[in-house]
């Protein structure tokens, strides 16, 4: 895996283990999989595009980075490893789902 530089700081994927506590639940969990948790955790915090972040920490396209996280989201492992980014991952992605459903058919969430 490859690190950029952005505003100052690196993207290293060693660093995003300090966010979980120590006791926290990582059976089940490979290292990439712990790396994506702790990368959506924190992405937010570099400059530059998110997927160019992706390409370069996990050398995946976005689309199979999303795949990736869509369902590592829905496992157990996940979420005992960081119950509250695993919690927020899941509203979003039922908002989303919801807001494209919406469009299909014509209706206004807005109401």
């Amino acid at each position: 895996m490859k690190s950029s530089s952005a505003r100052g700081r690196r993207l290293d994927p060693d660093s995003f283990d300090q966010f979980v506590d120590s006791g926290a639940e990582t059976e089940g969990l490979d290292r990439r999989d712990r790396e994506i948790l702790g990368f959506e955790r924190q992405w937010w915090k570099y400059a530059g595009a998110k997927e160019q972040a992706i390409r370069e920490l996990f050398d995946m396209s976005a689309t199979r980075y999303y795949q990736v996280l869509n369902g590592l989201i829905d496992r157990p492992e996940a979420l005992a490893f960081d119950p509250m980014l695993v919690k927020r991952l899941r509203r979003l992605r039922a908002s989303r789902q919801r807001q494209r459903s919406a469009r299909r058919l014509g209706i206004d969430l807005e109401r």
